[in-house]
């Protein structure tokens, strides 16, 4: 049988990536501490509440590590209330398959794409992230197989709404040792499946958890599921069900928003109040997801100006640290 596929050259395993890029002693006991903490609030051990903050996408290590200081400091402030998960993003899915589609692609937005190159530079910043400003870092699972790149590093893993209806996505996710957030928290069953070439059998994931980010209508109108009586449903499934640990996070951004990132502190706060009303939506809300950058709104691929998302537009920095100040004042 033919296959329409140019094979242009084989990748480098995840093994072997990660002996040319490794983790010190240090760094896997920072990884080991955070996720211990994370999966606490997930447990309802820890009442913080996690903030899953940063751009859309990552398009450049040096504004996005510029930008991943700064939440250092904020952190550092807030470290009572609020449990900061940067956002990594090196992937950007596309509806239609056109447009920049991320670092894992793209090292450089303005040149071909070079999967290789884009393994290194996704795995170099990771790391960077981590041993310059102590945070692990979420990213998100575009393909089953780019997660083995970085699950020595990520603290968190989202899986898109796209991709979440993928049989492969929600097994690989059953299987995964930090939280991962999807449309529904399918993964925390155990599973046998094939994965690259194996037989393999996952033992579920309790951590695994939905991410509320609305939806669009059949006419393609965004329609937001944040709102108290959409929680509260969720509340119910999660006690008709046999789930452990059941958690949300809502996203403040996507439908949620109609991706104006603008919305994105009013829903915090909406959500804040549903929180101290109803004790079951406190026990189930544990945080938020924000889209954030060092300037407000987008520009094209090719724009220049730093630190402002070349995908969707996202919250700039004076108004994220304002953002995380009152969410602590509210937590």
């Amino acid at each position: 049988m033919n296959m329409n596929l140019d094979f242009s050259r084989q990748l480098t395993i995840p093994m072997e990536v990660k002996k040319m890029y490794p983790l010190d002693d240090s760094l896997i006991d920072l990884v080991e501490q955070r996720d211990k903490e994370i999966k606490d609030i997930f447990a309802g051990k820890d009442d913080r509440i996690l903030l899953i903050i940063g751009p859309c996408s990552a398009d450049k290590e040096d504004s996005v590590l510029d930008y991943i200081s700064r939440l250092r400091t904020v952190q550092d402030k807030v470290a009572d209330k609020v449990f900061i998960i940067p956002r990594i993003y090196t992937n950007k899915p596309r509806t239609t398959g056109s447009g920049y589609k991320g670092m894992l692609h793209q090292p450089d937005p303005n040149k071909k794409p070079d999967m290789f190159k884009g393994i290194v530079a996704i795995r170099s910043m990771h790391i960077r992230a981590l041993r310059e400003t102590g945070f692990s870092c979420a990213d998100e699972m575009l393909y089953p197989e780019n997660h083995r790149y970085l699950d020595d590093i990520l603290a968190y893993v989202a899986v898109g709404a796209r991709s979440v209806e993928n049989q492969q996505h929600r097994l690989v996710a059953s299987g995964v040792d930090v939280p991962v957030g999807m449309k529904n928290p399918t993964a925390q069953k155990g599973h046998t499946f094939l994965y690259r070439g194996w037989e393999v059998h996952s033992q579920g994931n309790p951590y695994a958890h939905a991410i509320l980010r609305g939806y669009m209508n059949k006419h393609g109108e965004s329609l937001p599921n944040y709102h108290y009586e959409d929680i509260m449903h969720l509340v119910r499934l999660y006690a008709s069900g046999n789930f452990r640990n059941p958690a949300c996070i809502i996203d403040t951004n996507h439908s949620n928003s109609g991706k104006n990132p603008f919305e994105q502190a009013r829903i915090i706060k909406e959500v804040m109040d549903a929180r101290r009303y109803n004790t079951e939506i406190a026990r189930v809300v544990k945080g938020f997801m924000v889209e954030s950058y060092i300037e407000d709104g987008c520009q094209s691929v090719d724009g220049g100006i730093y630190g402002k998302s070349i995908t969707d537009p996202c919250l700039g920095w004076e108004k994220t640290e304002r953002l995380i100040l009152d969410l602590a004042e509210m937590a």
